[in-house]
């Protein structure tokens, strides 16, 4: 059997070290990243993140693993057991899964992946100028074998995630707005159209929501939106975007890009339609964790070369 058309036929790390720089979203920290080449996958497979102090001493190690995530308001997080956790991660995560770097490790010397330009187009581009070396071992996929539903809400405000058997990785995300309506994104996920399709589109969030949440993250002590501009947020002011929309229906295409982040957090892409209705952090982990705990509904598949 074939790799599913657009995807390599083997598992694949960077080429050379990737450097970034930025600040975080939710905490406004400043924040260094390299990301290193996995040259042993078996010692150390997927993909880690390695928390350092300002002197490059390890703090902790964390695997991109759905039982390390827990809930944070408006990101996805991951925590160790000690305490040590790194937040937003999954616009790095979407990046890596979909330009097929499938062991690395993501090194930061703060809490939070920055945030860059709000979008995954920055991470995409320093990918690929790194370029990919691939591995010998066969490329693997998450086949999805039956129906898995997770539901929330009732009404207008119902929530509802879906993932079922398909050939090949595909979505449909619908989403709405007031003042800007029903937007819907449909499609098959491949490295190219995750690029050129979903990647510059931006977190996005009305400005007069985001004082009232940064002082409420103040009150309980938890870091929201404290790093928050119009340069790494498409700003909602009124029904229109400051400095216009990236793309057309920009605000589903980057729920379809935080759902992928999310879900890459099982290792692998899938194979399987994902239907999602109002798709949310929370709800994007609820179909992960439902999925993987039945396992008749999936199985690994593995394609040679």
């Amino acid at each position: 059997m074939s790799t599913p058309a657009g995807w390599q036929s083997t598992q694949g790390t960077l080429a050379r070290e990737l450097t970034m720089r930025g600040h975080g979203l939710h905490t406004g920290r400043a924040v260094n990243v390299r990301i290193l080449p996995v040259h042993n996958a078996a010692a150390s497979p997927g993909i880690v993140f390695r928390r350092v102090d300002s002197q490059g001493r390890e703090l902790a190690r964390l695997r991109a693993d759905p039982a390390l995530r827990r809930a944070q308001p408006l990101c996805t997080m991951l925590r160790s057991a000690d305490g040590q956790g790194v937040r937003t991660v999954e616009h790095v995560l979407a990046s890596l899964l979909t330009c097929e770097i499938d062991h690395a490790i993501v090194e930061l010397d703060a809490e939070e992946v920055p945030i860059l330009d709000g979008s995954a187009q920055p991470w995409i581009e320093a990918i690929r100028t790194c370029g990919r070396r691939a591995l010998a071992q066969p490329k693997r996929f998450i086949r999805v074998l039956k129906p898995v539903v997770v539901s929330d809400g009732s009404g207008g405000q119902r929530r509802e995630m879906r993932v079922e058997p398909a050939a090949r990785y595909e979505m449909c995300v619908r989403n709405d707005l007031k003042g800007f309506g029903e937007m819907t994104w449909e499609g098959a996920l491949t490295p190219d159209v995750f690029a050129s399709e979903i990647a510059p589109s931006r977190s996005y969030g009305r400005l007069k929501w985001a004082v009232p949440a940064i002082i409420a993250g103040y009150v309980r002590g938890m870091p929201i939106l404290r790093g928050a501009r119009p340069s790494c947020t498409a700003s909602i002011v009124g029904n229109r975007v400051l400095g216009g929309m990236r793309l057309p229906d920009e605000f589903v295409r980057h729920r379809v890009l935080d759902l992928v982040g999310d879900l890459a957090l099982a290792g692998a892409p899938l194979l399987g339609r994902v239907s999602a209705l109002r798709p949310s952090h929370e709800m994007n982990y609820r179909l992960l964790s439902a999925l993987l705990a039945d396992r008749d509904a999936w199985e690994w598949t593995e394609f040679e070369a």
